[in-house]
């Protein structure tokens, strides 16, 4: 019961759409330009710098405090367990921002969802992570390949930072934790099926930080 609880909280959460929130603002449905998808790398190409970066915050933002509402709900009771229930809550906000009921189940990818996830989560994975999306990123200018690459680095190293025991779940919720976070990765490669197709047949678009395409 506990686990349906948590991922009903992360998914009201993730209902909250920054980008369509922003597209409205400007009178657009995002979802109508572009690549189609109500997400961040779509609210930079389409709306630009300012709103890529507000949708970034506000899809990072909406996954962390889901899962700090749901450890407020759960401490006194599961405190054992809290961060396997956290990572519900978190799965739940990506399913929500990926597949919002009064959009017509067309949302996001999931990835900024993510980027909070794994910040709230442990900070030691987001830092490496971030090491691993921005050097890829410089080197290579895809988004795509950067999240693809991003999320089987983040669960190798939940795995092994929780065979090193410092999540402090037994061995059953521990390989539960880690079977959450398999399935939000396998969902991100999915959601990312076309992106993959296209950067194996070197048609993925690049994006650059700044107008004369270097950087």
């Amino acid at each position: 019961m506990e686990r349906l609880i948590c991922l009903l909280i992360g998914y009201v959460f993730g209902l909250f759409q920054t980008s369509y929130i922003i597209g409205k603002a400007h009178k657009t449905d995002i979802r109508e330009h572009g690549s189609g998808n109500a997400g961040t790398t779509n609210a930079f190409r389409t709306f630009g710098k300012k709103a890529g970066a507000l949708t970034l915050a506000g899809d990072c933002l909406k996954c962390v405090a889901a899962m700090l509402v749901a450890k407020a709900v759960f401490r006194s009771s599961c405190g054992d367990i809290l961060p396997l229930l956290s990572l519900y809550a978190a799965a739940g906000c990506i399913l929500g921002h990926n597949f919002p009921f009064y959009l017509g189940f067309r949302g996001g990818k999931g990835i900024a969802a993510s980027v909070g996830m794994v910040a709230a989560f442990d900070w030691r994975i987001f830092l490496i992570c971030a090491v691993l999306f921005f050097g890829l990123f410089f080197a290579f200018h895809y988004v795509s390949l950067c999240s693809v690459l991003s999320y089987p680095s983040a669960l190798a190293c939940m795995i092994v930072f929780g065979q090193m025991g410092l999540y402090g779940m037994d061995r059953a919720h521990t390989l539960e934790l880690y079977g959450v976070m398999a399935a939000l990765m396998l969902l991100a490669l999915y959601r990312h099926r076309t992106n993959i197709q296209r950067l194996i047949g070197g048609t993925e678009n690049k994006i650059y930080l700044s107008k004369s395409g270097k950087y």
